[in-house]
């Protein structure tokens, strides 16, 4: 009998398949991170991979610590030309072999290792004596040398002249071969085209004709210029893209270089990188690994976990096909659930979990609300990254001394698969029903940015996950016995940035299970009707979040902090209330307003109740009218 051999796939065959399912980060800045400790900015920086081996790998691993599932090798540099400036041609294969031997050691089975490739830094034809033949050969020679070394994939990168970049493109794919992943990128002015003026358009449809995996931005001026370039590739190729910005434009600062992007910031615009569709993300000049940490972490909570579905199952031969339970009709999960079911116009005010022990605060403001005909309570999971008393305890003890129905953020961030279906299973068995679905924020937003972030699904995994539990299945499709019945909600931002990819996840997030949705604070009525107009086919019941803005500088933090649009209308009525008083009232009489406008759109509204004024939601309510 002959045993099969296991079959394997190549670093190469896994790297694409990892770029198709989820969102891949690369590591930030070599040269930054040498600079940083002690290296001189006039030494070769390629050749410390042989004179200073331990400081290079140190640094990979630093990377490594901080998420980076991507090494570049330290050999940007590496080849002839290049090297033969400092002396060091002859070294050039030792070079190149000792820093993927440095990149592979950090990386061990962590992260992919690329062979970094940059420009010649020598003018070619028909400025300068290289002609492309023989700016091919070069480029051919280092690449051979990196193949050799048993490289992952080939990075070329700050390229800033097509043509080279295109020499250096057919010289990578001669050497490699076509299994080998390969990744371009070029570096852009401020009006996203090359240095001698090639347009976005240009380079970009020259780039999805040859021979590359990935096409894409790295270096620039920083992530806006990158990211406004990226945006307009998006609409011109159909290859995934790749984004690795420097940390803004360096600075002298007590005579040394200093980039100051904070990674804070740099973090902030990787959302944005992937929501214009970036596959692999990370960081240029200027990044360091706490950049990439931050990174991570935003990367994480926008992973699309769609492919890691929790309603997959896999039937084994002979094995009976798992039967799924019928769920509960909605009408029978809770409270809620009936009121939606039977078209009644909801009302919910939000509560935050304490940051102690003692509730009593919380509760006294649920029975005050269920007292003026709200609904239920909703508590958030964690808000803004904010450690307090569990929301499911709250939740609990909200139902138990209030006598009101609670709703359940239950966000991602925190908990593995394993601590997620656990929790499920203890909010249902202890009464509380309802639940709004999130991926929740980063750390990085709260007041303990060094927590780690789990996020081993998003949102729409999460949905399917409660999905599962309500039709008797865990999430490896295993029967439990018995089920839950929980109403599952779920969030939507009718004023997002990229608005084509909110209506996708949308649209996953009801396939997934979804029975009701809560929006973002909401003041643009155009933008909730268009949001409406776009999601009507699904029937969902849509809940529009309100929130009393307290003061100008509150309505600054929602434009400019949470991303939330907020006309200029309101803007300039909160700017001329010249009291405290006067700007609650003010933020009070819109939020009736909007409550107004939104009543025959919305199955429900969702009150916020700034800092703990509980009687600022009860006083919005009031515009509501009867229910």
């Amino acid at each position: 009998m002959t045993v099969a051999e296991p079959i394997t796939l190549s670093r190469a065959a896994e790297f694409r398949n990892r770029l198709q399912s989820k969102i891949v980060l690369a590591d930030g800045a070599m040269g930054t991170m040498l600079y940083s400790k002690g290296i001189f900015i006039n030494r070769c920086f390629d050749e410390l991979n042989l004179s200073a081996p331990q400081l290079v790998r140190d640094i990979h691993s630093e990377y490594v610590r901080a998420g980076a599932e991507v090494l570049e090798t330290n050999t940007f540099g590496s080849n002839r030309v290049r090297l033969s400036a400092f002396g060091f041609g002859e070294k050039l294969a030792a070079i190149n072999e000792a820093g993927v031997r440095l990149a592979r050691e950090a990386a061990g089975h962590h992260a992919f290792v690329a062979g970094a490739i940059g420009p010649l830094g020598a003018p070619i034809e028909p400025l300068g004596p290289l002609s492309f033949a023989e700016v091919r050969e070069i480029f051919r020679e280092q690449a051979e040398a990196l193949v050799a070394a048993g490289i992952d994939l080939i990075v070329l990168e700050t390229f800033y002249e097509l043509n080279e970049l295109r020499e250096a493109i057919l010289a990578a794919r001669e050497a490699a071969g076509p299994e080998m992943v390969i990744v371009a990128q070029v570096t852009v002015e401020d009006d996203g085209s090359l240095r001698g003026g090639t347009s976005t358009e240009t380079f970009t449809r020259t780039l999805d004709g040859l021979p590359v995996d990935l096409i894409g931005v790295n270096c620039s001026a920083g992530p806006k210029v990158a990211l406004e370039t990226i945006e307009k590739m998006a609409a011109l190729t159909s290859k995934p893209l790749s984004a690795m910005p420097n940390a803004g434009l360096p600075a002298m600062v007590e005579g040394r270089h200093i980039y100051l992007c904070s990674p804070e910031y740099m973090a902030q615009y990787s959302r944005r990188f992937l929501q214009a569709g970036v596959r692999l993300i990370g960081g240029c000049c200027g990044t360091t690994p706490e950049h990439i940490k931050q990174i991570c972490s935003e990367v994480r909570s926008l992973q699309p976990m769609r492919q890691q579905s929790a309603t997959v199952t896999i039937s084994e031969p002979g094995k009976p096909e798992v039967k799924r339970l019928p769920k509960a009709p909605i009408a029978q999960k809770s409270q809620l659930g009936a009121k939606l079911e039977a078209g009644k116009f909801v009302a919910f005010v939000e509560i935050l979990p304490p940051r102690g022990v003692d509730a009593g605060k919380e509760v006294a403001g649920a029975r005050l609300c269920r007292e003026n005909g709200i609904d239920c309570i909703n508590v958030p999971d964690g808000p803004r990254a904010s450690a307090r008393l569990s929301a499911q305890v709250t939740c609990q003890l909200i139902q138990q001394n209030a006598g009101i129905e609670a709703v359940l953020h239950f966000c991602c961030r925190d908990r593995n698969i394993l601590s997620i279906q656990s929790e499920l299973l203890g909010a249902h068995t202890t009464g509380v029903r309802n639940l709004i679905c999130i991926t929740g924020d980063p750390p990085r937003m709260g007041t303990y940015p060094d927590a780690s972030a789990v996020f081993d699904v998003d949102s729409i995994g999460l949905t399917n996950i409660v999905n599962n539990l309500n039709q008797g299945l865990d999430i490896g499709g295993n029967p439990m016995g018995s089920q839950t019945a929980m109403l599952i909600g779920v969030g939507a931002n009718p004023g997002a940035l990229n608005m084509d990819e909110e209506l996708r996840r949308f649209a996953w997030k009801v396939e997934a299970g979804a029975e009701y949705v809560v929006t973002q604070p909401v003041f643009d009525l155009n933008l909730l009707e268009g949001f409406i107009r776009s999601t009507e086919q699904y029937e969902i019941p849509i809940i529009a979040g309100i929130w009393p803005l307290t003061s100008f500088r509150n309505a600054e933090f929602m434009v400019n902090e949470l991303r939330v649009p907020v006309p200029d209308e309101y803007m300039d009525r909160m700017r001329k209330a010249d009291s405290a008083e006067k700007a609650r009232a003010e933020g009070i009489l819109i939020a009736q307003e909007m409550c107004a406008r939104v009543r025959h759109l919305v199955r429900g509204a969702q009150l916020s109740a700034p800092f703990g004024r509980y009687e600022m939601a009860v006083e919005v309510a009031g515009a509501l009218g009867e229910r």
